[in-house]
């Protein structure tokens, strides 16, 4: 197998779970009451901001994987669109995670995970977006890929909840685990990745 097959391979797997996740997702802003679990609901702030932040991370999460497809960014108005739109996504759902964190019911240390990434969420986006406004385009990759990592936590998130159980761990442990492993690492992992790639690389001082 080829570098650029596994690489496919790779972008074929994230966004098909990335499509998944966020059609799921979607369900939450149908008329009724949307199978949601209990612990979920309990959130002090669940109403109306699930829904909120379930709309901005649901898009952002849908958009973002084609960002990466090399004929979108050559299609330069409808890469600029989509990224708007992402950036939007990643704000609004962000915001709503960040508000909701503060009444999570699996307590203060899964609220401090998950209020910690919607802060580095807005934060990465933010520097992607300004980047981009200033046409440095090197760095705006680097802090886009590293918005991404974070929406994808949305994917992670809810393919390690079952492992956990798995493990002899109690739910709710688990829970809180992974309001941290859910993102961390996969900052970790495009961190050494941007590293290698000569192409994100920082530009030498003058």
């Amino acid at each position: 197998m080829t570098r650029r097959t596994a690489l496919a391979n790779a972008w074929g797997l994230a966004a098909f779970l990335s499509v998944g996740v966020a059609i799921f997702s979607y369900r939450l802003l149908l008329p009724g009451q949307p199978i949601v679990s209990p612990d979920i609901l309990g959130n002090l702030f669940a109403r109306p901001w699930l829904a909120v932040h379930a709309l901005g991370s649901a898009t952002a999460l849908l958009v973002g994987m084609f960002q990466f497809l090399p004929a979108v960014r050559r299609a330069r108005g409808l890469h600029r669109w989509l990224g708007r739109i992402y950036a939007a996504g990643c704000i609004v759902g962000g915001a709503a995670g960040l508000v909701m964190s503060f009444g999570s019911t699996a307590g203060p240390i899964a609220g401090l995970g998950f209020g910690l990434l919607a802060v580095c969420w807005i934060y990465a986006t933010t520097q992607a977006w300004r980047f981009a406004r200033a046409r440095r385009f090197d760095e705006h990759r680097r802090w886009m890929i590293r918005s991404f990592a974070m929406t994808f936590a949305a994917v992670t998130l809810r393919l390690y909840l079952p492992v956990a159980p798995m493990l002899g761990f109690d739910f709710m442990d688990g829970y809180r685990l992974t309001a941290w492993v859910s993102w961390i690492p996969n900052l970790i992992v495009v961190e050494l990745w941007m590293r290698r790639r000569a192409v994100f690389r920082a530009p030498a001082a003058a």
